[in-house]
């Protein structure tokens, strides 16, 4: 530990797995007092191994638990949001439960969390060197167009957007937000993609290797790669980057 989140206290939604599980650690890592909450608590009670204070379920589609969870955690220094969900298709396969759904996990959900915690980060940064908040938004969104991904690339273009809203905002009062924009990632919602569409494909071998073959580092990223970015975001390190969506996609975007 090298301690650049010492004395930092940071609540991180989506933590039972993936980039989400990864930050909560990296944190802890990092001298953080770190909540990690998911949809299924149970999913996110090892974490205490791993140095994380506390865990517990949290929905963040629900408003009414989100606030009672902010007033049950108290203020915070860091707020990761990192809940969402992949949509496969285009616009016509895209119903208004799909699109609705979309925005209520991938984007609603920041909003709930921010409007929950943000009072919380603004005192604390009063009296310490400030707070942060670490969005995760996607490379394909407003940053690239990526085919059968309607609804997601909205949402998270939406993420992007919120993301530098909130920064203008509170740029006077020592609070940063920034958003990352990760490429493919490995995780278990990537292995069910990737099973899914070795369904179609005529096996997961030939799925997986068409998920490499657009990678033009010829590999996906770990999630502990992304984590490392939240780190950096989350600590004084970026006392200078405020509004900023920052692809982390191995050149995928170029």
């Amino acid at each position: 530990m090298s301690g650049r989140l010492e004395g930092k206290r940071a609540f991180c939604t989506a933590a039972a797995q993936g980039i989400g599980r990864a930050i909560a650690i990296a944190f802890a890592n990092e001298g953080a007092e770190v909540f990690a909450t998911d949809l299924d608590g149970s999913k996110v009670a090892d974490l205490t191994d791993h140095g994380i204070a506390a865990t517990d379920g949290l929905d963040v589609r629900d408003t009414a638990a989100v606030n009672a969870m902010a007033a049950k955690v108290g203020d915070v220094d860091l707020l990761a949001n990192v809940a969402g969900f992949v949509h496969h298709g285009s616009v016509l396969e895209c119903s208004e439960e799909d699109w609705d759904f979309s925005f209520d996990l991938n984007v609603k959900s920041m909003h709930r969390t921010i409007s929950a915690f943000l009072p919380g980060i603004l005192r604390r940064a009063q009296t310490g060197s400030g707070g942060a908040i670490v969005n995760m938004s996607s490379g394909a969104s407003s940053i690239k167009g990526t085919p059968k991904r309607y609804v997601y690339g909205a949402s998270k273009a939406a993420v992007i957007g919120m993301t530098k809203a909130v920064a203008a905002d509170f740029i006077g009062d020592k609070v940063r937000c920034n958003a990352i924009c990760p490429g493919v990632v490995h995780s278990p919602s990537w292995e069910a993609r990737v099973e899914a569409l070795g369904e179609e494909m005529g096996g997961y071998e030939k799925a997986k290797d068409w998920f490499v073959s657009r990678q033009p580092m010829g590999r996906i990223a770990q999630p502990e790669e992304i984590a490392a970015l939240a780190v950096y975001l989350a600590s004084d390190e970026s006392g200078y980057m405020t509004g900023a969506a920052i692809p982390i996609d191995g050149g995928w975007s170029l």
